[in-house]
């Protein structure tokens, strides 16, 4: 199996959590959520965490260093870089902690002036400032980074675990704990539905309210951040893969897997993707991919810029890359550290090391792959183009483009909104938008490409080997 040793890594793909912010509300049932903005301390953590990501990946004297990457004394390369930022859940927060770690990866360069041919020196903005393309993914436009919200049988879902015994037990052994807060909650329902609220609310004064912070008692958080936990596990996450509870995970498959095989394609130019997202689909994803189940990881939230980085290795005695997932829970994390994982199809006591196939056969089914998709999954039939997309009229016209990529989708999903042309319309307008929208002209050539199943993504796994990166 490969190490640090014997491999080098093609890629990464990264999942982030923002940063530090300053409080709101999510609803318990339907997670729908308030606006709230970015603390300088979360604009902090996110920079810290990309500078590591810089030293780790694009330092040329790290291990870890990606095999023909534009390293960290160049200047960045767009064509090798893919970056996604949820733009609905927690407002710009999620948007703009992106933009703090890409400058942590991408700083601003020496080149910071120019003398132009008249004699006149001019200087660059904020000392070199690098402009790094981030796409803000709108939910209403593009369900893969929050597939949650809007979503019926997952609000049933959540409805289910608040009637379920284990829910109710836990609620009755809480109930002393719980009935201590109020005196601290400015007001908030003291009940276990609305934990993650009262924990949020909670944490978010002992960060930066001194006199809370010296009023709470000190047990209070970690308890409150385990009863948080408790509930928020349970209702992201599922018995099965292909769980509605997983949705959260699911709904982001396709272009973690895209993204794999992008980076194992000699002939791509990707090297890093990287999604900012909410805690939520990290919970889907320790649940899917069995960490939690073996202990390797905790059921918990994870904290303020936590981040998953799946790396994608080749090791000169292999035929197929592999897939290596590492975590670092966050600011006080001090390093990435490598995760088992464990599911169906890998029982973990190969290492820490999957082998791309094994990794997309085991997940690519429970994959969401069209905006049609989440409609039926999520019993959803009008909100995000349902409506249209479910009309007997357009089922045939679906069922030609059903598997459309996060290149391909966002390119349908751009700009077709006149209601008066129907359903047609409506399909052109919604479909896919599942995925991410199109940027330049490299990705409108891909989104032909694949329209036309000429496109060398969403792959299954056994098909992996006739698209990897030759050894160097």
């Amino acid at each position: 199996m490969a190490n640090d040793s014997d491999s080098e890594v093609l890629g990464i793909v990264v999942l982030a959590r923002h940063g530090d912010r300053e409080g709101f509300y999510q609803d318990p049932l339907t997670y729908t959520a308030s606006d709230t903005t970015i603390t300088p301390l979360g604009e902090k953590q996110e920079f810290q965490l990309g500078s590591l990501f810089r030293s780790l990946y694009l330092n040329v004297s790290s291990p870890s260093f990606i095999r023909g990457i534009s390293p960290s004394t160049a200047l960045f390369q767009a064509s090798q870089v893919e970056v996604r930022a949820d733009a609905g859940d927690e407002g710009g927060v999620i948007y703009d902690s992106s933009v703090a770690l890409v400058q942590g990866v991408w700083p601003p360069t020496n080149i910071s002036n120019t003398t132009l041919a008249d004699g006149t020196t001019v200087t660059s903005p904020l000392g070199g400032y690098q402009y790094i393309p981030i796409e803000s993914v709108e939910p209403d436009e593009d369900v893969s980074l929050e597939g949650f919200t809007s979503c019926p049988n997952f609000d049933a879902h959540t409805q289910a675990f608040y009637n379920s015994a284990v829910f109710l037990q836990k609620a009755n052994d809480s109930a002393t704990f719980l009935s201590e807060l109020p005196p601290f909650l400015d007001g908030r329902p003291v009940t276990l539905e609305n934990m993650w609220n009262i924990f949020d609310y909670m944490n978010v004064q002992s960060i930066h309210n001194a006199t809370f912070a010296k009023r709470l008692p000190q047990s209070f958080l970690p308890q409150a951040l385990d009863l948080a936990s408790f509930h928020e596990y349970n209702i992201f996450s599922d018995a099965t893969v292909s769980g509605i509870g997983n949705i959260a995970f699911r709904t982001m498959l396709p272009s973690v897997i895209e993204a794999f095989q992008r980076i194992a394609n000699a002939s791509d130019p990707l090297l890093l993707h990287y999604s900012a997202i909410a805690y939520k689909p990290f919970l889907s994803l320790f649940n899917m991919t069995g960490v939690v189940a073996d202990n390797a990881l905790p059921p918990a939230i994870v904290n303020y810029a936590a981040s998953v980085v799946f790396e994608v290795r080749q090791a000169a005695s292999s035929s197929e890359p592999v897939i290596r997932f590492n975590f670092k829970n966050g600011s006080d994390d001090d390093s990435f550290h490598p995760v088992p994982m464990s599911f169906s199809g890998w029982d973990g006591s190969g290492g820490a090391d999957v082998p791309m196939s094994t990794f997309i056969d085991a997940f690519q089914p429970a994959a969401v792959n069209t905006t049609l998709d989440w409609c039926t999954l999520c019993g959803q039939t009008q909100l995000r183009g349902c409506a249209a997309l479910l009309a007997g009229s357009t089922i045939e016209f679906v069922k030609a483009h059903d598997r459309i990529s996060p290149v391909g989708a966002g390119f349908l999903g751009a700009g077709l909104t006149a209601a008066v042309m129907g359903a047609m319309l409506g399909v052109l307008f919604f479909l896919g938008l599942l995925t991410a929208g199109l940027r330049n002209g490299r990705n409108v050539k891909r989104a032909r490409a694949l329209n036309s199943g000429d496109s060398d993504v969403h792959r299954s796994g056994s098909e992996v080997h006739s698209m990897i990166k030759e050894t160097a």
